[in-house]
């Protein structure tokens, strides 16, 4: 029940990025704005999301999880209702700095939980679990968001957020258990949390977990963030057909959480995580190498690579995230905090900024997954260059 708990409340963060994809052409017309423009609209989002989850941790540390999930979505409904209402397109950046400055609480607050309550191979299962329901959101939400423009206007797909918003409000209010004692409560004070958040971000290995997580998952990323330009232009489907991009990468996600929940405890960690990143990478360099060969790629086929992409990704993402959590146990709150912050301007970069560049053609887009790929799987073969000298210049400590 608490994971379905924690994965319904992650999903929103997820649910609120995607789900006006379909209303994309509408919402340009509407507001009277250009593609450029309009993909602003993500990164005004995701910009306040990614600074705001340095808070989110630490100020659970100090008042405990429960308050700061509750307070978090209700502001989130507020924001949700205002982007309904938003009579130009710059109060609807407005309302969604605030949206993506409230929605983090469930995707940081969810897995300092998950670290209060289990350790080793229960922790890793039931955050493959909360994982594998978080990642519903991305598949269910362009699909939402299409069927809702189609009968009500773009503005419905912000109305449906305001129900979400109430839903999961009163949900966190009525069964969300508080797991961090005030015995253990740390004072929240802006100094300290700049402080400790610029130690943790500051640790070479925690940074380059953080940045071969955030960077192996925005391998798929870009292409979610050129879904308008993947489905309708490249592929010649309606605003309603959004599925067809994002089911076999959530898919993929799905098989990839229940395939590590099911190695927990019994697969090195460290394999899990390579094998992970080795399926995205191969899956990248595959996807370059059936562009220049064959110029276009059958849809299947393009599918079908989302697929694996999002089984590796699942299968590296819970054992980078608990490695992170490991690094501060007396601070997990702002562990989970900076990886947070640390995914989402990663993510802010690609859907904003690659995306918008590389949407005109797939094999660009093909060739920025690549990139990432590499990039990632070079984060990660630091993160152990670092680990491993770190447990050898304990090991000549004295003793």
């Amino acid at each position: 029940m608490l994971a379905v708990l924690l994965g319904g409340l992650s999903m929103v963060s997820p649910f609120s990025i995607d789900t006006f994809f379909p209303a994309f052409h509408a919402m340009e017309k509407g507001l009277q704005v250009n593609a450029a423009q309009l993909q602003q609209v993500i990164t005004a989002y995701m910009v306040p999301f990614a600074f705001a989850s340095l808070v989110h941790g630490p100020l659970s540390d100090a008042v405990g999880r429960r308050p700061v999930m509750i307070w978090g979505m209700a502001l989130y409904t507020v924001g949700s209702v205002a982007c309904t209402l938003a009579p130009n397109y710059e109060s609807l950046i407005a309302a969604r700095i605030l949206q993506g400055a409230t929605a983090g609480v469930g995707v940081v607050i969810g897995r300092a939980v998950i670290r209060d309550l289990y350790q080793g191979a229960r922790a890793q299962k039931l955050m493959s679990l909360t994982t594998m329901i978080f990642a519903i959101a991305p598949a269910v939400a362009p699909i939402v968001g299409g069927w809702a423009h189609v009968a009500f206007g773009w503005r419905a797909v912000f109305a449906f957020m305001v129900i979400c918003g109430v839903i999961f409000t009163l949900s966190a209010w009525w069964r969300l258990p508080e797991t961090h004692p005030v015995a253990a409560r740390t004072p929240f004070h802006l100094r300290n949390l700049v402080s400790t958040s610029l130690t943790v971000l500051r640790h070479p290995e925690f940074l380059m977990l953080a940045f071969a997580a955030a960077i192996n998952f925005s391998s798929i990323a870009v292409f979610i963030g050129a879904a308008p330009g993947i489905v309708e232009k490249h592929w010649g489907q309606g605003e309603t057909s959004y599925w067809m991009l994002f089911v076999p990468v959530i898919a993929g996600i799905l098989v990839g959480a229940v395939g590590s929940g099911r190695m927990a405890g019994k697969v090195d960690l460290v394999l899990q995580v390579r094998l992970g990143i080795a399926m995205t990478f191969t899956v990248s360099l595959v996807r370059v190498g059936l562009h220049f060969t064959l110029g276009d790629i059958p849809i299947l086929a393009q599918q079908v690579l989302l697929f694996i992409a999002g089984v590796g990704a699942q299968f590296a993402f819970p054992v980078l995230t608990l490695r992170m959590l490991d690094l501060f146990p007396a601070a997990r709150g702002t562990a989970a905090s900076a990886q947070s912050f640390v995914a989402l301007l990663v993510t802010a970069f690609t859907l904003g900024i690659v995306s918008v560049k590389v949407l005109e053609r797939l094999d660009w887009l093909a060739w920025a997954s690549f990139v990432y790929t590499w990039l990632a799987a070079l984060c990660w073969y630091l993160s152990r260059r670092w680990h491993d000298a770190a447990v050898s210049s304990v090991e000549r400590v004295p003793s």
